[in-house]
């Protein structure tokens, strides 16, 4: 039978007590250690950080703006063109009354080119200028000067104005670049002034949609397109009083005269501008000659296609297969056509081997493959039969 020793019992209580005071007294001392150990790094970062705060604070200067020197590809071409694009106020008469007073009938923009002498040469639009009794323009500096028309053509809607030199640094002129070289996707510049001179030199980027476009452009306003313009596409945002400006490449050179006439709708990311390679044989003839000479038939002309079918057999007796042409409406005396035996109701389907189906391709045909005083083989039909005759071309202004 076994026996409960308590003595026994509380010893072992007092040695546990020993125990657990022992291990909490060299923990103490460890923990101890540490916090010596540890302390004075943490109190040297804390009073170091607060130092740095304090100083910072007391030290800090006061803030202020900063001004950034930017300069990029585009900024750089902007700074080459942009003194050259100018303001072209049409100021017209009312009324024809000698007491009448002018009044501006519209704003767009030009872009200075030539310095020659005393004089300098703007290339703008035909319709930035039409009918204009008087131009006044606006320098980038906001300076207004009077202006001369010296020509203008309404084909190719181009337009060459004078004004004195001696407000005109050489840096105002501009370069031209080669239209022949740009490439789809290629960044472009316009400089203009949309919807008046409250904008003016107003710059707007975008890239190079298209090149060799065509557009049709109804000359005389009677719903039927009369010309098919060349032009470049752009996205670069072209505005009503953009007319005339430039479009400009990334080296800051023109490549281009913007025209919003062409832009007959308002379409959001398609502009239009003259290829300034189709601009410059332009503007030569009309500083030279005050127009653009071009050679003559001396005709007139309407479309096979507005005949009805009825006449296209029995009145003009076209072969069945012949559905296109161009007719001659009249003959001008003393003209090449008549000249070359051509006469009324005569249908022309060919130039110089090429077919010819209705006025635009005649047209384009005349005035960008031959020049006043060139020869040029005519095919038409006359009563049914097929003839051919040669005419020695003529200037147009003479007729």
């Amino acid at each position: 039978m076994g026996y409960y020793d308590d003595h026994s019992t509380n010893r072992n209580k007092k040695r546990g007590k020993g125990s657990s005071f022992l291990i909490g007294l060299i923990g103490g001392i460890i923990g101890a250690l540490l916090v010596v150990l540890i302390y004075p790094n943490v109190s040297n970062y804390t009073d170091h950080s607060q130092v740095e705060t304090n100083q910072g604070i007391k030290n800090q200067p006061p803030s202020k703006n900063v001004s950034l020197d930017v300069t990029t590809d585009v900024t750089a071409a902007v700074d080459k063109t942009a003194k050259a694009v100018v303001g072209i106020t049409n100021i017209q008469t009312s009324s024809f009354w000698s007491d009448a007073e002018s009044q501006e009938a519209g704003v767009g923009s030009g872009v200075m080119y030539k310095k020659a002498g005393d004089i300098v040469n703007i290339v703008t639009n035909h319709h930035v200028v039409q009918g204009a009794s008087q131009l006044e323009v606006t320098l980038s500096d906001g300076t207004k000067v009077p202006a001369e028309l010296r020509g203008s053509d309404v084909w190719t809607d181009l337009a060459v104005v004078e004004i004195d030199a001696k407000d005109i640094s050489d840096d105002m002129i501009s370069e031209f670049g080669d239209s022949d070289a740009l490439k789809i996707g290629e960044p472009v510049i316009a400089i203009g002034n949309p919807l008046g001179l409250q904008f003016s030199g107003s710059v707007t980027q975008g890239i190079i949609s298209g090149v060799n476009r065509t557009v049709p452009v109804d000359i005389n306003n009677d719903g039927k397109p009369d010309w098919q313009a060349e032009v470049i596409q752009t996205d670069a945002a072209i505005n009503p009083g953009n007319s005339g400006g430039a479009l400009v490449n990334i080296g800051g050179q023109v490549i281009g005269i913007n025209s919003m006439k062409i832009a007959t709708q308002a379409v959001e990311g398609i502009g239009f501008s003259i290829p300034i390679n189709y601009v410059v044989p332009v503007i030569e003839d009309l500083e030279k000659f005050g127009e653009v000479r071009r050679p003559s038939m001396g005709v007139t002309l309407r479309n096979v296609t507005e005949i009805p079918a009825y006449h296209q057999e029995q009145t003009l007796k076209l072969p069945k297969d012949v559905q296109e042409g161009v007719i001659i409406e009249s003959v001008v005396p003393n003209s090449p056509a008549q000249k070359a035996g051509l006469k009324e109701l005569d249908v022309i389907v060919e130039l110089d081997g090429e077919k010819v189906d209705d006025i635009l391709q005649l047209r384009k045909h005349l005035y960008t493959e031959k020049s006043v005083g060139d020869s040029m083989k005519v095919k038409y039909y006359r009563g049914g039969k097929l003839n051919e005759a040669t005419l020695k071309l003529t200037d147009e202004s003479r007729m």
